[in-house]
């Protein structure tokens, strides 16, 4: 499964910290295939095959902090691990157009791998895409700075990075299969 952590669509569609959904929407869209609203997921899902891989895609459809509990739901309908489930979502410690794939334990202070982390209630790794955000000169600011949209400049930045984080999720895949 591949999740992108969000807000609700709604209001939060087009801020930071919805970077996770955006990159879902971008594999979708790459597939030809369109997220369906999924009452009982708290979400939205869409199925693709990749390399002989049936892949759920996932955007909760609840807020970052207890995306995990949506999460978790659709994990364990699937019979799917966690370290099966790879997280795409914001990162403050990377610039606007980076991205990296990362493979392990930990949170490092974001609010949506923390509640995962916190309601799978294991200490296990798992893939997650990083996309950059950068981060706002004040501390203080670090909320407001998340839940608003990014600049025109950060959005095609932002979207550099989500294609290659694609690319990369097809190459993550390839040797799976």
């Amino acid at each position: 499964m591949i999740v992108g952590l969000s807000n609700p669509k709604n209001k939060y569609h087009n801020t930071r910290h919805n970077i996770g959904s955006w990159y879902i929407y971008s594999l979708a869209k790459n597939f030809n295939t369109l997220l369906k609203k999924e009452k009982k997921f708290f979400g939205f899902v869409a199925s693709i095959d990749i390399y002989s891989n049936n892949i759920r895609l996932f955007i909760p459809n609840i807020f970052m902090n207890i995306n995990g509990s949506a999460i978790y739901k659709i994990a364990s309908f699937y019979n799917i691990n966690l370290n099966e489930i790879l997280i795409a979502h914001d990162d403050l410690d990377l610039e606007s157009g980076q991205s990296k794939l990362k493979y392990s334990y930990g949170h490092s202070g974001h609010n949506g791998l923390r509640s995962i982390i916190n309601i799978f209630n294991k200490k296990i790794n798992f893939y997650r895409f990083r996309i950059g955000i950068g981060r706002p000169k004040n501390k203080k600011d670090i909320s407001s700075f998340v839940l608003s949209a990014p600049t025109t400049t950060e959005i095609d930045l932002i979207n550099i990075s989500i294609q290659y984080a694609i690319k990369e999720t097809l190459i993550l895949l390839s040797n799976t299969s």
